[in-house]
Order: structure tokens, then sequence, then C-alpha cells
């Protein structure tokens, strides 16, 4: 059996286990995934910080329905960490002694900066490298990393969470003017290095607000893992949500089990991106818990995959290509960029997304695994669902565009429609799919013979001293973006 690692991530508001398998050095997937809406901080911000008897029962039931998943999973490794309203309660050390003397699990409290720190190892691994404020909005703390030039610059902790700002003001009626003064005060804490025109918004708040946008918007990707928007264009409506009754919330296809706590993570949110100077926002999927696996998966790699191993493509390569690691990978990916250098010479062609390319090629055969027939399909799909980590939408869709299109590069008008907004423009589409399909037919139809290229007089001419029959009838049937040949040069020329 592969390892596997379960994570336990006890917050204020709620309790998630998720258990992670490796499939190879560098590739993991999710397995399994279970929360419970625990509150165990429930009632403490009122009764100075104490955990009360309601919060800890809920917990110790979730915990234990854990451990049976656990159990059942047959996981190698258990890391189970709790966040604020633990670190806050001076009857924490109870609680934590009862678990382990019942359940026989070990709890961390972690401080607010190391659940920082969690949250932008997950982001900097599986989101992005570039210069952003992670913002993990909790039900006890908001806890904020600055990522500058691929490193974690700096961490830090507010005492500012959804059902910290619920107990204290929305339950009692408080103007929202309170609840805001409140915030800023805290904030006034945060170092003046922390600001940026980009937020990577973490946790269950950020993806609510995240899921309500594309509900209410033409978006086409029902993905939330890095869905980006510009804060300006929806600042109104985040607003009309802080100042609705909760009984209206209906009216903002917000899901029942976030109304108790919506409005008041809204309200930090983008109290938090004012005070940061936040213009544009990337929802996270990952954060704590991610971070808590990757600590451990990459203790070894300085907490960080290398610069040429993507995850997601990684593990859809694990579970799907059974050709993977073949002695073809490193050919395709350079074939495919000897044709971007002599097309993009050759034609005018704005942009080429070579990274992209090289990623559908690398996953070209995992459709295969399925059923040979009709393979590009499944692959398409596939790369929908699995390509995540690391990627934007715009990228995400090109590729399982360019998986789609097999070796015919035939661009589908339905899809183009679906996902025109996120995609390149249709003349740059094509020219990738013509690469694409081009490349994959190069490979399926030369029999791993020396081939060579050279464009002149408007033709592309492919050459080998061997035999090319079945790739030159392949290639009348490959759809091209602009006016010029291709002609097979081969020892039966």
């Amino acid at each position: 059996m592969s390892k596997r690692t379960a994570i336990i991530d006890i917050g204020s508001n709620s309790a998630r286990l998720v258990i992670y398998e490796q499939s190879s050095r560098y590739g993991f997937r999710l397995i399994c995934e279970q929360k419970s809406k625990v509150r165990i901080g429930e009632g403490a911000y009122n009764n100075g910080g104490f955990l009360q008897p309601i919060g800890i029962e809920r917990a110790y039931n979730a915990l234990n329905s854990f451990k049976q998943t656990i159990e059942n999973y047959k996981a190698h490794k258990t890391i189970c960490v709790a966040t604020s309203a633990l670190r806050d309660a001076p009857n924490s050390k109870e609680f934590i002694q009862m678990i382990k003397q019942n359940l026989n699990l070990s709890i961390k409290v972690i401080d607010g900066k190391k659940e920082a720190f969690y949250g932008g190892i997950a982001v900097l691994n599986l989101l992005t490298k570039k210069d952003v404020i992670t913002v993990d909005i909790g039900g006890g703390s908001s806890d904020i990393t600055l990522i500058r030039n691929g490193k974690l610059e700096d961490a830090f902790s507010v005492n500012i969470g959804t059902v910290r700002l619920k107990e204290l003001f929305f339950d009692n009626n408080s103007s929202i003017k309170d609840a805001k003064e409140f915030i800023q005060n805290e904030l006034s804490l945060l170092p003046k290095n922390f600001q940026l025109d980009t937020i990577v918004a973490i946790g269950g708040s950020a993806r609510t607000i995240a899921d309500i946008i594309i509900k209410t918007s033409d978006y086409p990707l029902n993905k939330l893992h890095a869905f980006k928007y510009e804060l300006k264009e929806y600042n109104d409506l985040l607003s009309r949500i802080v100042s609705s009754d909760i009984k209206d919330l209906y009216n903002f296809e917000i899901s029942q089990d976030r109304h108790d706590t919506i409005r008041e993570g809204i309200l930090i949110f983008l109290e938090i991106a004012k005070y940061i100077g936040a213009r544009q926002v990337i929802t996270s999927g990952v954060g704590v818990r991610e971070g808590v696996f990757l600590t451990s998966f990459l203790k070894k790699s300085n907490l960080q995959f290398p610069n040429n191993i993507n995850p997601s493509i990684q593990n859809i390569l694990d579970r799907f290509d059974s050709c993977q690691g073949s002695k073809f990978d490193s050919k395709k990916r350079q074939t495919i960029k000897k044709l971007v250098e002599i097309f993009s010479s050759n034609f005018e062609i704005k942009k080429i997304f070579l990274f992209e390319l090289q990623s559908a090629i690398t996953m070209s055969e995992i459709g295969k695994n399925l059923t040979i027939y009709k393979a590009h399909k499944h692959s398409f799909y596939i790369a929908l669902q699995e390509l995540n980590y690391g990627f934007t939408h715009k990228q995400m869709i090109l590729i399982a565009m360019l998986l789609k299109a097999g070796k015919k590069a035939k661009l589908k008008k339905y899809l183009y429609k679906r996902y025109k907004s996120i995609l390149p423009n249709k003349i740059t589409l094509k020219w990738h799919l013509f690469l694409y399909s081009l490349t994959l037919c190069i490979f399926e139809f030369s029999n791993d013979t020396k081939i060579s290229f050279y464009f002149e007089n408007n033709t592309l001419y492919i050459k080998s001293d061997q035999s090319l029959y079945l790739l030159k009838e392949r290639l009348e049937e490959i759809e091209k973006p602009a006016d010029f040949s291709i002609e097979v040069i081969d020892s039966k020329a």
C-alpha cells in the first residue's frame, strides 16, 4: 500500500480531517476529506476564553470519528494541530490530555505565526510564487504571510476571527461600525511591510466569497482554487452581504452552513484588504492542512517542489499514464520547443505558451489508461478535474483544450464558446492546437526514428532516413492555422 498521511486541523469553527496518499517521490493525492462544525470555541470569548462543555463534547465526538476513519484508511502517520481556540483557552491542556488519554491522539497547539507559515508553504507550492500577501481568516484569528520573490518573507497573526467577531458583536446586535473599529485596532499591530496589491485568500470565508462571485457572474469555470477577481468589481456586493439580516442571506446564493459566520468573514476580509492596499484577489483552495502535510512531505527538499516538478502533473502521471518516465518524454518536450521556435520565427505569433504546450505533451497519453478509444476526450476531463496545483485557470483550460485536440488540431467550437473569456484569442489557440497535434503525430508515427525539421519557402520540411508513410497520411488531417505546406522527406521520397 502507498504511504498515507492523515492531517487533523482543529479550528475555532470547524475540525477537518484530510488523508493524503503518496504516489511517488513528488506525487500525492487527497483520498479522504471529512469536516465537522465543532465550534469548539463557542461561548469561549464571552467566558474568559475557557472552552465550554458543549464545544468540548462536539470536538471529542468529531475526533473519535476521525480516528476511526484514519484506522479504516490505514494511514501510516497522523498529525493533529489546533489553532486559535485552543491556544487562547486557559483549559486547553485539560482537553488535550483527555483526547490523548481516551483517543490516543496527540494534539499540537500551534501559534498564529506558525499557522500563517503553514498557509504560506501551501500557497508557495500549490498556487503561486508571485509577490502576494496570504490572508487566512479563521474562527479566532486571521493569519497573514508576506511572500516575495518566491520566499516567505514575514508572517503575522491578528486576533480577528469569524467566531470571535460573531460573539463579541453580531450576536449582541452591536453596530458594524463598532466591529470595524475592533478590526482596525487589531490591524494596527500589523507590520508596515505588509503592503501589496494582491491577496491570496485562504479559508472557508474566502472560498464562500469566491463561490458567490462565480455563481452571480458569467464565469465559465466552477473551480475555486486559483479563481482570480478584482476587488473593486464586487466590493458593493460584499458590503451588502455584511449589512444584511441573516435571514436574507439566501438571496446571495450562500449555502446554509455558512450563514452563521459569513457576514463576519466578509467584513474581516474587506477590512484587511483595505488596510494592506489590495486590489486583486486570488482564491486558494489550500491552507493550513496542506501546509502541515507539505512540511512533512517536502522535509528533504527545503519545503519546496523542484522547479521542474509540478505536483498536479506528477499525480496525474502516477495515476493515469502507464508510459510515464519513458525515453520519449524529454524528446517530446524538446521537439515541441523546436517547432515553437521554427513557427515563431516565420509567422507573427504574438504569444506562445511553451510551458502549457510542454505540460500537455507530457500528459498526452493519460486518457489511454481508461480506454484507447477517444482517449483525447478522457484526457480533457482528467486534466479539467485534476490539474489544480500551480496553474492559473487560463493555463488549466488551455492545457485541457490541447489534450482534447488529439492528433487533428480541431478546435471544438462549443468548448471555445464556453471558455472564451479565459482562453487566448482564437488564432493564438489554433496555433497551439496545431503545434501540439503535430508533435503528437510525429511521435506516434515516426517509430522512434531520428527526425529533423527546417522551414523554407513557406514549407515545413520533416526529414528522416527511415520511412514515414503513416505520418504523411496523418499530417493531411491536421488543421493548419495559416497558409503553409508540410512536406515529409524520408527514405521513400
